[in-house]
């Protein structure tokens, strides 16, 4: 994916700009950030303008060119800072690539190093059988973009217990979504129009994910039988908001 191009649509602004509209609305200090999953620095360098200091972490080092930023390689599971660490932790777009057996101690370790605030951004009630993928190597499947968990607000509430739930906004509409019959048929089809071009590699064994082969009559016709099924959903269902932002704040 382009990142350049997808953050200079309507949606992704809208996204951003919510993300910033509950940043300002924090009244006191603003003086660190930790940026969890900060990749190519976008967040890291916008936060700049209203942090003094900020740490921008991911898996592999980013590459962030900023005199404010410092770029550092780590583990959204383990954090390796010290208790209270940082006045605001912001993660967006981030705990729905978690593993679901570390969800917990990812949310529990962004609770220890934040002093003041948490920031979070997942997608809301994302369905993520559409658009998923068939592994070419080990023939699993795979969800969208490596989205592994689905989130709604009592589930986030939940996953930070000891935070105090300060803002929740919504950003953006859609209504994608399936069904257990759909599913099934495109999975017979071998999933042909799943998110291939994700740079998220395989949760099952790890390798890149490849165009499915050319698919065979019978998979053609499974295909049209899904997207007709579909079809019928959409005439039932209701838009509902593509993101959930929630500002947490921390006891003292």
């Amino acid at each position: 994916m382009n990142l350049e191009v997808y953050r200079e649509s309507d949606l992704e602004r809208k996204r951003t700009e919510d993300l910033v509209e509950l940043i300002l609305s924090i009244s006191d200090k603003r003086d660190s950030v930790l940026d969890i999953g900060a990749r190519d620095g976008f967040f890291s360098k916008l936060l700049t303008k209203y942090f003094h200091e900020i740490i921008a972490l991911d898996l592999e080092k980013p590459d962030v060119s900023h005199d404010k930023v410092l770029c550092v390689q780590g583990d959204i599971t383990h954090l390796e800072f010290d208790d209270n660490s940082f006045d605001l932790v912001f993660c967006a777009e981030v705990l729905e690539h978690i593993p679901s057996l570390l969800l917990d101690k990812a949310c529990s370790e962004l609770t220890r190093v934040a002093s003041k605030w948490v920031l979070i951004g997942v997608p809301y009630k994302q369905d993520i059988r559409v658009g998923r993928t068939t592994c070419l190597f080990c023939g699993k499947k795979n969800p969208p973009w490596g989205h592994v968990n689905c989130f709604d607000r009592e589930k986030l509430i939940n996953l930070f217990p000891s935070l105090i739930l300060k803002k929740v906004s919504f950003v953006g509409e859609t209504n994608e979504a399936t069904n257990f019959l759909s599913t099934f048929f495109m999975d017979l089809a071998g999933n042909p129009y799943g998110t291939y071009l994700q740079e998220e590699s395989c949760v099952h064994c790890g390798k890149k994910l490849q165009n499915p082969p050319e698919r065979n009559v019978g998979q053609k016709i499974l295909t049209k039988i899904a997207f007709k099924i579909n079809r019928i959903q959409e005439l039932f269902t209701k838009p509902y908001p593509r993101w959930i932002h929630v500002l947490y704040q921390k006891n003292e």
